[in-house]
C-alpha cells in the first residue's frame, strides 16, 4: 500500500517537473512535455520496476484525469467573442474539416483490415485529434476503452508524422501553396489584433502565477470535478458499453457551456491546470504500453496516419481552390486543426502574417469543441461500414 502512494505522488509530481524542466530549456520546451512524459513513462513501465499491483491504480488515475482536464481547458475559451469574428473562419473551417473528415474515412477503409479490432477506436481518435487536439484524442481515446499499448502507438505515429509534416510547413509548403491559391489581402485597420493576447490563454506553463489566482483557480476545480461527477453519474444511466462514452460527451458539454460565463472564462491558468492533467494522463498511460506490442503495431500505423494527412492536405488544398480561399488562410487553417491553436502563431510567423492568427484561433477553438462529438460519432460510424 504505501508503495502505491509513493507511485501516485510520482505520477502526480513528475509533470510537474518536466514542465517546470520544458520553461526552463528551449531544448526541452522543442521536444514538448507532452512527448517527454510518454518516454518516461515507456521507460518506467518497461523495466520492470512498477509493482505487479499497480495496474488498478493506473486505470483509476486515467478515468480521474482526463475528465478533470476537459472542462479545465474549455472553461478558457472566449467563443461569444471570437464568434463576432468569424467571417472569413467559417469558409476555411468547413474546407479543413470536410477534408479531414474524407480524408480520415478513405484511410480507415483501406488501412481497416491491418488494424486489428480496435482499428475503429483509433479513426476515432485520429479524427478527434486532427479536427481537434491531443485533449480530443485523449478523451476519445479515454471514451471508447482502447488498449493502452494501441494509444500510445497512435498517438506516437501521429507524433512522429505530424512533426515531419510541420517541418515541411515551416519550409517548402508555403511556397508551394502560394503557386496553387491565391494570394492573401491584407485587412484594414487593427482589428484583427485585439484578441491576439488570448494566446496566453494556451501558454502551457504556470507562468505570472499570482496569490490572489489560487482560491479562484481552486474554485475552477471544484466545478471541474462537480462537472465530472455529473458526467460520471450519468453515466450509470446508460447501458455500460456506451458509458464512458457519454460521461465524456456530457463532460464536454457542460466544460463549453460554463465558458460562456465571464466570471468562470476569466479565471486564470485553467487551461494549464487542464493541460497538466493531460500530462499525467499521459505518464500514465505510456507506463501501461507494452514496448513489444507497440513495435509490432506501431509500423502500419504510422503508414496509415501518413497516408490520412496527405490526402487531408490534398482534398483540402482542392476545396480552397474551388472556394477562393487564399493560400496563408488555407494553411493556418490546416494548421489549426491538426495541430491545435498553440502552433498558429508560430506559422503565422513563417508567414510573416499576423493577420492570419486570429482566423487559425477561430478554427482551432471551434476543432477543440467539436472534436469529440466528431470523432466519437466517426469511431461508431466507421465501426458499422467495417462490419464490426
Amino acid at each position: 500500500m504505501f508503495l502505491t502512494i509513493l507511485w501516485v505522488l510520482f505520477f502526480l509530481a513528475c509533470p510537474a517537473f518536466i514542465l517546470w524542466a520544458a520553461s526552463k530549456s528551449k531544448f526541452l520546451d522543442s521536444l514538448g512535455a507532452i512527448v517527454i512524459c510518454y518516454v518516461v513513462g515507456l521507460i518506467i513501465g518497461n523495466i520492470g520496476i512498477l509493482p505487479d499491483d499497480i495496474t488498478a491504480t493506473q486505470d483509476t488515475l486515467n478515468m480521474l484525469v482526463i475528465p478533470l482536464a476537459l472542462p479545465l481547458i474549455f472553461f478558457s475559451m472566449d467563443l461569444r467573442g471570437w464568434g463576432k469574428q468569424a467571417g472569413t473562419a467559417g469558409k476555411a473551417f468547413l474546407g479543413a474539416l470536410v477534408s479531414v473528415i474524407i480524408a480520415s474515412a478513405v484511410a480507415y477503409l483501406i488501412f481497416a483490415p491491418h488494424l486489428g479490432d480496435e482499428g475503429w477506436k483509433m479513426s476515432g481518435m485520429l479524427i478527434g485529434c486532427y479536427s481537434g487536439g491531443t485533449p480530443n484524442l485523449a478523451a476519445i481515446g479515454t471514451g471508447l476503452e482502447i488498449s493502452s499499448s494501441n494509444y500510445i502507438a497512435v498517438h506516437a505515429s501521429d507524433v512522429l508524422v505530424g512533426g515531419i509534416l510541420f517541418l515541411l510547413i515551416l519550409s517548402v509548403i508555403p511556397r508551394l501553396l502560394k503557386k496553387v491559391l491565391l494570394p492573401f489581402k491584407k485587412l484594414s485597420g487593427d482589428t484583427h489584433q485585439k484578441n491576439i493576447k488570448q494566446m496566453d490563454n494556451f501558454e502551457p506553463y504556470f507562468k505570472g502565477f499570482q496569490k490572489q489566482d489560487f482560491l479562484p483557480l481552486l474554485g475552477a476545480f471544484g466545478l471541474a470535478t462537480v462537472i465530472f461527477a455529473i458526467g460520471g453519474g450519468a453515466s450509470f444511466l446508460v447501458p455500460e458499453g456506451i458509458s464512458s462514452v457519454v460521461a465524456i460527451l456530457i463532460i464536454t458539454t457542460l466544460g463549453v457551456l460554463a465558458s460562456f460565463m465571464p466570471k468562470i472564462r476569466n479565471i486564470k491558468m485553467t487551461f494549464q491546470l487542464g493541460h497538466y492533467f493531460l500530462l499525467v494522463f499521459a505518464l500514465v498511460v505510456s507506463s501501461m504500453a507494452d514496448i513489444g506490442k507497440l513495435i509490432g503495431t506501431t509500423p502500419v500505423i504510422i503508414l496509415y496516419v501518413a497516408v490520412l494527412l496527405i490526402l487531408a492536405f490534398v482534398i483540402h488544398t482542392l476545396f480552397s481552390k474551388l472556394m477562393k480561399v487564399d493560400a496563408d488562410t488555407h494553411l493556418i487553417a490546416m494548421t489549426a486543426l491538426v495541430y491545435s491553436p498553440p502552433f498558429v502563431p508560430v506559422v503565422a510567423s513563417i508567414l510573416k502574417n499576423k493577420q492570419v492568427i486570429m482566423t487559425g484561433m477561430l478554427v482551432g477553438i471551434a476543432g477543440w469543441v467539436i472534436g469529440n462529438y466528431i470523432g466519437i460519432g466517426f469511431a461508431y460510424l466507421m465501426r458499422v461500414m467495417s462490419g464490426g
